[in-house]
């Protein structure tokens, strides 16, 4: 059976450069708006995936994201705002992108074409069964996440993957494949726009749920987020008035003092 990329298919609108700018906004958020349900459909793969994260992540486990491109840069942003948002080390969610750090801002020619880097860049980091791969491409098809994904279940570790068309290679090789489903683009082929949005959001959906699991957020609040700058100061310490009914200065102080909200609250209950 022939394997079509739905995601590279011809788009739904055609002669752009003459449409107004109107109706180009109109045209690309008419398109955005199929990236939520094609998501929602995907959810029973999400929660089996996450079901089997958050065990291993207790047992000292890491997850992994893989991609070229896009698909990697996207896997790298949502590794970066985890220590920051939920107070992990860095060491916990890692983003590798075919290329390097490099590729972050400039494409490296080929890097994505090799079947076997992806696992020897994956072997830098130790990678083992405690762990969870998930591989990210849009078209399916990239050889350097197939050939991660196959190699990793290999050696017993526990893989995913995220695309836009069904039945791609690397659904084939991922034991939780994840679908998402929206369609053509509309910029013919151009994965940064309805399948990039699908995927930051599935991301999110994963390391959200992972780290509320795992007790990372309190009520619904950021309890552990890093107090990187001003803003994040005074988030947090309101967070300790309405929690412990301080006076700002003194809520100020407490958290200084702690270095997060949750050691913070956790020292004031305790002593009251």
């Amino acid at each position: 059976m022939t394997f079509i990329k739905i995601s590279e298919q011809p788009s739904l609108y055609d002669n752009l450069e003459k449409m107004s700018i109107h109706d180009l906004l109109v045209g690309i958020n008419n398109e955005d708006k199929k990236v939520a349900l094609a998501v929602e459909k995907a959810i029973p793969q999400i929660e089996k995936l996450v079901s089997q994260i958050v065990p291993r992540m207790e047992e000292g486990g890491r997850i992994f994201y893989i991609g070229a491109g896009t698909s990697g840069r996207l896997g790298v942003l949502d590794a970066s705002e985890i220590p920051p948002t939920f107070g992990m080390p860095n060491t916990y969610v890692i983003g590798i992108i075919a290329g390097g750090d490099k590729a972050l801002r400039n494409p490296v020619e080929k890097a994505e074409d090799d079947l076997e880097i992806g696992w020897k860049d994956l072997m830098e980091y130790g990678i083992n069964e405690k762990d969870t791969l998930i591989g990210i491409a849009a078209s399916g098809t990239t050889p350097y996440v197939v050939g991660a994904l196959k190699i990793a279940r290999e050696h017993g570790i526990l893989t995913a993957s995220i695309s836009s068309n069904p039945d791609s290679p690397i659904a084939r090789e991922a034991e939780i494949p994840i679908e998402m489903i929206v369609g053509p683009e509309f910029v013919t082929g151009s994965s940064r726009m309805k399948s990039g949005t699908g995927q930051k959001m599935i991301l999110n959906m994963i390391t959200t749920t992972t780290m509320i699991k795992l007790g990372r957020v309190k009520g619904n609040r950021m309890v552990n987020m890093q107090l990187s700058n001003a803003k994040l100061v005074d988030r947090g310490t309101r967070m300790l008035i309405e929690e412990l009914g301080l006076e700002y200065d003194e809520a100020n102080k407490l958290l200084l003092e702690h270095g997060s909200a949750k050691k913070a609250i956790d020292a004031y209950k305790e002593k009251h």
